[in-house]
């Protein structure tokens, strides 16, 4: 039997009741467990936790099923909980690793096997690498361990647990709720009937400040929206709630609540490279922290102008936190963070977090007396003005080849009239221009798409860049 289980940038990712099978979930499951084994790394037992697709609770039913037939303790999560929330309880029930069943953004239709490592962090290549392997002796010889759950929690391998305490509790300890909860913000949270429904007004509640959220109800289709991702696309109630209740400002989370998207009071959406960078002037300026930078290399060129400014370094990795992290690991950063809305943070987990991401912009708002778009401009007077786009394009997979051999073939040496410097090749073509904009074309790592990212001082510069990339990819 042929395996189709192949991890991307974040997991294994599949089409419902197609590719994304109980057979297939249980045969992740006992890989995992293998490689648990096998490394001498389970002893800890494993957290096994889920979103709010369709039979997430299921297929983790039976991953959770597969660990206990291992003789590895199962720590269940007992409702739905959001991708931090999970990795956060691998430290705090000091368990090997993790297993979360989601696919993020991804449309209703997709579901989703994540593995999270000891350190809590997304996998390494080096670990992802060793799970395949795992996956396919198991997927080829079909051996499956399982015990029933009833089974297994009378002999102590299988334990319900409610992980949003002890996580609640650790970001009180990262950020002055109280200061938060006096401020007196109007706050529109949108959790995009996702995992993170009710974590931020949780937070947030109980003082002079308004939380207020929309799309808190689970509902597996996801309805209004192409995907639960955070965007502007996606975010037009969130807009009408600002305007509706006289918002400071609106948060929205995907649907494992592991990317914030952010909207200004005016119902403008901040990009998400604006939002990082805003993230890092913060830990930087309003914190007084120090520390390394670390961005996958969608993301903006004003941390490099940031690292400048501030005397830190900035060090690049290709898209994916299993790539991200370890750097961030390595140094001890102060922020890491991708294109795709994740950003992580010293002192909590080598994970990208929703959460804790949008206590950190209130932080700022309140610290700085200022609204959404008076920090952004704040932020360019240091930096320069920069904006931000990507389009994405289906694309079937037959066709790659075709096009990356017509973008290296073509070798522009100008592209919408502006010299290029260099292309970077490490994940897709990224073309660095003379006026200090780029443009990259790259496959997704979990959806079948073409991606085509640009950035530029104006929006003008940045849509000429987009249909530049577009014509050499043909496409």
């Amino acid at each position: 039997m042929e395996n189709k289980i192949q991890f991307g940038t974040d997991g294994w990712r599949g089409l419902i009741a197609e590719d994304f099978t109980f057979d297939n979930v249980r045969a992740c499951a006992q890989g995992v467990a293998a490689y648990l084994q096998e490394t001498g790394l389970a002893s800890g037992g494993l957290v096994i936790g889920y979103d709010t697709r369709f039979a997430s609770e299921d297929f983790a039913a039976a991953a959770a099923e597969v660990i206990a037939g291992n003789g590895i303790k199962a720590h269940l999560c007992s409702s739905a909980a959001p991708t931090p929330v999970v990795s956060y309880a691998i430290r705090s029930r000091r368990a090997s690793g993790a297993i979360i069943i989601t696919a993020s953004h991804n449309p209703a239709r997709w579901n989703g096997f994540k593995y999270k490592p000891e350190y809590a962090g997304s996998a390494s290549q080096e670990v992802v690498d060793a799970l395949e392997s795992h996956i396919d002796v198991v997927v080829r010889s079909g051996r499956i361990e399982r015990t029933p759950a009833g089974i297994a929690e009378g002999e102590g391998l299988l334990e319900r647990f409610d992980p949003a305490p002890d996580y609640l509790h650790h970001l009180g300890g990262l950020v002055d709720l109280s200061s938060l909860k006096n401020a007196g913000l109007k706050v529109a949270v949108d959790s995009m009937h996702g995992a993170g429904a009710g974590y931020l007004k949780a937070l947030l509640r109980g003082g002079k400040t308004l939380p207020s959220e929309i799309r808190a109800l689970r509902n597996p289709i996801f309805p209004g929206m192409g995907q639960p991702e955070p965007i502007a696309a996606n975010l037009r109630p969130l807009k009408q709630k600002i305007a509706s209740m006289g918002a400071q400002v609106g948060l929205a989370t995907d649907g494992d609540a592991d990317r914030l998207g952010v909207m200004d009071e005016d119902g403008n959406f901040l990009t998400t490279l604006q939002v990082f960078a805003l993230l890092a002037l913060y830990m930087l300026e309003v914190r007084g922290e120090r520390g390394a930078i670390v961005k996958s290399l969608t993301t903006t060129r004003m941390l490099h102008k940031l690292g400048e400014l501030y005397r830190v370094p900035v060090f690049e990795a290709p898209v994916g936190f299993k790539y991200i992290g370890p750097i961030m690991m390595r140094e001890n950063a102060l922020i890491a963070g991708e294109e795709s809305g994740g950003y992580a943070f010293r002192g909590h987990i080598p994970e990208r977090d929703g959460i804790l991401s949008g206590l950190y912009i209130l932080d700022m708002l309140v610290q700085l007396r200022m609204k959404p778009s008076e920090v952004l401009r704040y932020l360019y007077s240091k930096v320069g003005e920069s904006h931000f786009k990507r389009i994405d394009i289906p694309f079937a997979a037959g066709l790659r080849e075709e096009t990356v051999r017509r973008i290296s073939q073509a070798a522009p040496s100008r592209l919408d009239g502006i010299q290029v410097m260099r292309v970077d090749t490490t994940d897709g073509f990224r073309f660095l221009l003379a006026d200090t904009s780029w443009v990259l074309i790259r496959f997704s790592g979990t959806e079948p798409l073409l991606r085509i990212y640009g950035e530029g001082d104006t929006e003008e510069r940045v849509d000429k860049l987009l249909k530049a990339a577009r014509n050499l990819a043909g496409v």
